[in-house]
């Protein structure tokens, strides 16, 4: 006795990635203005270590360094020129 199976054709997966582009546009768009941010936040923690302005406004612990918020701004600002230029590759499909 011969016993045969069919399978059924399994459609084709497009390699589409026009929703994965319009995110990452979308995501850097938002991680500019907050490496902004924390670009603004250290340069106020170096002012207020040569005393032209006021304390901080975290007094202690890790984010009470203006250091790390210059390498978060970095940080942030990286991750949002790879965003932007993966989801800018596509040409009028990112659009």
């Amino acid at each position: 006795m011969f016993v045969r199976v069919r399978f059924r054709k399994v459609p084709i997966v497009s390699k589409n990635q026009t929703k994965n582009r319009r995110a990452a546009m979308a995501l850097a768009a938002l991680l500019d203005p907050a490496a902004l941010l924390a670009l603004t936040l250290a340069l106020w923690g170096i002012a207020a270590r040569f005393k032209w302005l006021g304390v901080f406004a975290i007094a202690s612990g890790l984010f009470s360094h203006w250091e790390t918020w210059l390498g978060a701004a970095a940080a942030l600002e990286l991750c949002a020129l790879a965003l932007d230029r993966y989801g800018g590759s596509g040409g009028a499909a990112a659009v």
